[in-house]
């Protein structure tokens, strides 16, 4: 992925896509941020922790596109939606809802959960495969309905 992000980066450049240019350096600021943490903690990044953290910042900028279109700024919204856009090319497909039922089952019936209380198992384990796929957020309701 890191190497995707500098040829993209040069492609970019040379292409003249500020907009493109402007978000995979973005991309490439918290990606170095986040390797800084994780040594820190003596840890490496893995590649479940870039999908995590470009999963992250999708989120942070739909967030944003809905409080500028709320408060009456849709200049502004766009921009985050094309961030969106570009940042949304790094990770892989994610999961309907329909598929995300199905591993949500599928991992319950695995792990044996059989209660809220079995939650958090169900949900390190649906992060350890579907890291960047799935809305964790949308997922964390499926499995309380499931388990409740």
């Amino acid at each position: 992925m890191r190497t995707r992000l500098t040829e993209d980066m040069k492609s970019a450049m040379k292409s003249g896509d500020k907009e493109r240019l402007g978000t995979i350096r973005l991309m490439q600021a918290a990606i170095k941020d986040l390797d800084i943490a994780m040594r820190g903690q003596g840890k490496e990044t893995s590649d479940a922790d870039l999908l995590g953290l470009l999963a992250k910042m999708v989120k942070q900028r739909e967030e944003s596109a809905k409080v500028y279109i709320e408060g009456g700024r849709p200049e502004l919204a766009a921009k985050e939606k094309a961030e969106i856009v570009v940042i949304q090319d790094y990770l892989p497909k994610q999961l309907s809802d329909a598929e995300s039922e199905a591993a949500i089952a599928k991992v319950i019936a695995e792990t044996g959960a059989s209660g809220i209380k079995d939650m958090g198992k169900v949900m390190a384990e649906l992060r350890a495969r579907h890291a960047g796929q799935m809305d964790f957020g949308k997922a964390s309701g499926m499995i309380k309905a499931k388990l409740g």
